[in-house]
This record gives C-alpha cells, structure tokens and sequence, in this order.
C-alpha cells in the first residue's frame, strides 16, 4: 500500500488552522460602538470556524462516516465490486487450472448390470436362435483411462499460464478502481469545503443584508444599498445549493464505489492535505521501458500470449503424439444371481489422430494463428495508452505545481487585501460590501489552493500507477 501522507510540510492546505489570519487583532474589533465593527469580529471568528476540521459534522448527522485517505483506500479494497469480481475471476482461473491438470486422470464405475432376453437372437455366424428366455447378471468395478497426449499436455501449460495472467490482471484492475476511488475522494473533499464555503458566506450576506436595513431605517443608509445586499445575498444562495448538490453527487458516487450502503452520507475528515511527493525525480524523466516491464496489464497480456502458443501446439507438435487407452475391471457374471463365477478383463489400445481437416484447408490452425495475432495488436495497444497515462500524469504535475505556487500567492494578497479592508473599517472609510467581498475572495483563493493541491496529489497517484506501481 503507497503512503497516503508524506512529511512535507512546506506547502499544506491545513483546515483546523488558519494561520494567515492568526495576526489579526480581533479584540481591537470590538471596542468601537458601531455595529459593523461587531459584524466584522463575528465575520473572521465565523472564517476560522469554516476552515475548522469537520469531525464536529460528522457526529451530529445520523447515517454519517467520518472517511479520509486511509479509510477509503482500506473500504475499497475490501468492498469495492469491480475489486471482488476479479478477485472471483481470478478464482476462476484456478479452478480451470485445477480442471486442466485432472487430463491424465482415469474414470472408476462400479456397479451391476441385468440382461433379460425374450424373443430372437442372432449368434456370431448369423445364425438366427427363436423362442429364446435369457437371463444374465453382471456385477464388479472397472477402470477407464484415456491419455490423450496431444491435448493433454498443452493444455494444462496454457491453463497454467491463464492462472498466472490472472492474479496480474486482478492486479491491475484493483489499480485502476483504487485510482478511481482516489480520485473520487479528493473531489468529493473538494465539493464539500466548497458548500461549507458558500453555507457560511450566506450566512454572512444574509447578516450584512439585516444590518443594512436597520441602518436604512435609521436614515444611515440608502435603500440601493439594501437591493444590492438582497441581490448578493440570493446569488450566494444560489451558488450554495449548486455547490450543495455537487456535494451530494459526490458522495453518493463515494458510497457507490465502496459499496456501502445507499442511504450513507460521507464527511470528510482530514485537516492537512499537503502535496503528495509519491514518484522520484527519475520516475518524472524515466524511459517508458520502465514502465512497460512493471505494469501489470502488460504482464498479464504477456503471459495469455505464451498460453495461446501453447494452445496452438495442440495442432502442431500434438498431432505427432498419440493417445492411450486403457480399461480393465473385474467382475462375477453368470445367470441372474446364481450362479455366478468370477471374469477379469484388460482392454488398452495406442492410436494417432489423423484429422483430414488440418492436412487440408487447416482452419483450427488457422484460429490459433488469428488470436495470437489480435493478441499482439492489443498488447501494442496497452503500450501506447502507457504511454498515453505517463505523459499525461507528467505534464499535470508540472501544471498543478505551477497552480499551487500561482494559488499560494492568490492567497496571501487576499489576506492583504482583507487586513487593509478591516484598518479602513476601523478609520469609517470602507463601505459594508468591501469586508464581504474581501472575504469572498479570500475564501475562494483558499479554496483555488486546495483545488491546486488536490490536483497535484491525484497526477502524483496517476503516475504512480501508470509507471506500474501497485496500489
């Protein structure tokens, strides 16, 4: 299992602590008289408890669980669908294995037979007997054999490569539903922070909003003033319950691929998300090589090409390779029970199949030859989408760090320009929206930064498994 943390720490996302507003003097707030002087002292508190971790959300709603990295790793190799049903059809192929070796096998009958005859009979010579009332009574055990060289051996080969193909195959599928779930967990965690986001800058249009109308009231402000704060109080709202139901699809799409149940809701749970360093330097410039020899598909289609020669031997080198019969049992015959005498008989015979159909137009060579060939073509197909999911990851990494450097800096004036905006509050020369919107954008930079980081974790994961490392 890849580690799902790393300790770096140069650059984190860390949500139980919003050290960027940590310098804020928010008692200084508070001694003026005016009511948006209290407004902004709630407003930051209020920040600092949205970028709070979310384990307090997780407790108070029922059919809720509490999930980060680790934990859906862990449920989704033991519960995901497409995981089990590979796991089964690797199974599968153990059995067919199991099958195959069982060729050289004889069969054991034991049991008893009755003859009963009225009427004609013809002896050996024709000769025509009439009016005939036989019995005759036959009871012991036997042994059937049948060695058939050609088939035999080849394809238990071929069915013992198909088992090994497998477990790489199931390999490379759990893979790929791991990425998926990786994936989906970070988006999942990015909808969430984004509605909590929304949720609590509603709550503080809404308050703005209220505040303003009393001012109107008072003759403090004009009613343009108070339109506007609806207007940006709805918006929010609007944008909220988008964010809302982005949130929902995700983890409904989480609890679909750990397979729990329909009606659980999802939080997650994780304070610091950091950048993710799973792939080296080398692993960045490698040859494709390398990837090529690791990965497991390619392992796998390796292998059912090998299977599929041997197969094909069982019309080449097989043909040269006869097969044997045996059968032998012992017995007591006579009339019907008495009297009964004992018989012993063995029976063997060595033979060569001549199929006519092969010496002619060759049509079962003619199928083996094809598969091998179509298997070929797909396993250059799995080479050129490694090549494919290499690139690709590189070049998101490269472009998720740029976002990350990009989003840090984003934050940071955002900060700057909200400290600048709550000194001018304190001097009477910022209007009510300036605080509003300076958090807003502080906020969704924050959330561009964790966006950034997400990004950058899953290209990492990506690599990590397009240059055939196990999950």
């Amino acid at each position: 299992m890849v580690p799902v943390v790393n300790n770096n720490k140069n650059i984190s996302y860390n949500f139980s602590s919003l050290q960027t507003l940590d310098t804020f003097n928010f008692s200084s707030l508070c001694r003026g008289k005016h009511k948006m002087k209290r407004y902004i002292n709630k407003t930051i508190i209020l920040v600092v408890i949205l970028l709070a971790g979310f384990s307090g959300l997780a407790k108070a709603q029922d059919k809720t669980q509490a999930v980060n990295l680790e934990t859906v790793l862990k449920l989704g190799g033991a519960n995901n669908l497409t995981i089990q049903e590979y796991k089964q059809r690797q199974k599968l192929a153990l059995a067919n294995l199991a099958k195959a070796k069982e060729w050289w096998l004889p069969d054991i009958f034991a049991g008893t037979t009755i003859h009963q005859l009225w009427g004609n009979a013809m002896n050996t010579d024709g000769k025509i007997f009439t009016n005939l009332d036989r019995q005759s009574f036959w009871g012991g055990t036997g042994l059937n054999a049948t060695w058939d060289f050609g088939d035999g051996i080849f394809k238990a080969k071929a069915a013992k490569l198909k088992a090994r193909a497998s477990v790489y195959q199931t390999q490379a599928e759990q893979n790929k539903a791991l990425l998926n779930i990786i994936e989906t967990y970070y988006d999942f965690l990015e909808a969430q922070l984004e509605y909590k986001a929304y949720e609590q800058l509603v709550a503080e249009a809404e308050d703005l909003a209220s505040q303003i109308a009393t001012q109107v009231e008072a003759g403090l402000r004009f009613e343009s003033e108070l339109l506007l704060a609806k207007s940006n109080s709805n918006h929010m709202r609007v944008e909220m319950l988008n964010a809302r139901i982005q949130y929902y699809n995700m983890s409904a799409k989480l609890v679909k691929l750990l397979n729990l149940e329909p009606v659980m809701k999802l939080v997650g749970t994780e304070t610091v998300l950091a950048p993710l360093e799973l792939t080296s330097t080398q692993s960045m410039d490698g040859p494709f090589d390398l990837a090529y020899q690791s990965r497991p598909e390619l392992k796998s289609m390796e292998l059912m090409l090998q299977s599929l020669y041997e197969e094909k031997k069982t019309t080449t080198i097989g043909l040269w390779l006869p097969a044997l019969t045996a059968s032998t049992e012992g017995s007591y015959f006579g009339a019907l029970f008495n009297p009964l005498d004992e018989t012993a008989e063995i029976n063997g015979a060595l033979l060569w199949k001549i199929p006519l159909g092969r010496l002619t137009s060759g049509g079962e060579l003619k199928q083996h030859n094809a598969r091998i060939a179509l298997q070929k073509i797909q396993m250059k197909q799995a080479r050129a989408q490694v090549n494919e999911e290499v690139i690709s990851a590189r070049e998101q990494i490269l472009a998720a760090k740029e976002q990350i450097k990009v989003a840090l800096e984003g934050s940071q004036l955002g900060e700057q320009a909200l400290k600048q905006s709550i000194q001018r509050q304190q001097l009477g020369t910022v209007r009510p929206f300036e605080i509003l919107q300076a958090m807003e954008i502080y906020i969704k930079s924050r959330l561009d930064h964790l966006k950034a980081v997400s990004t950058y974790n899953k290209a990492q994961y990506k690599l990590l498994v397009a240059m055939g490392n196990d999950l």
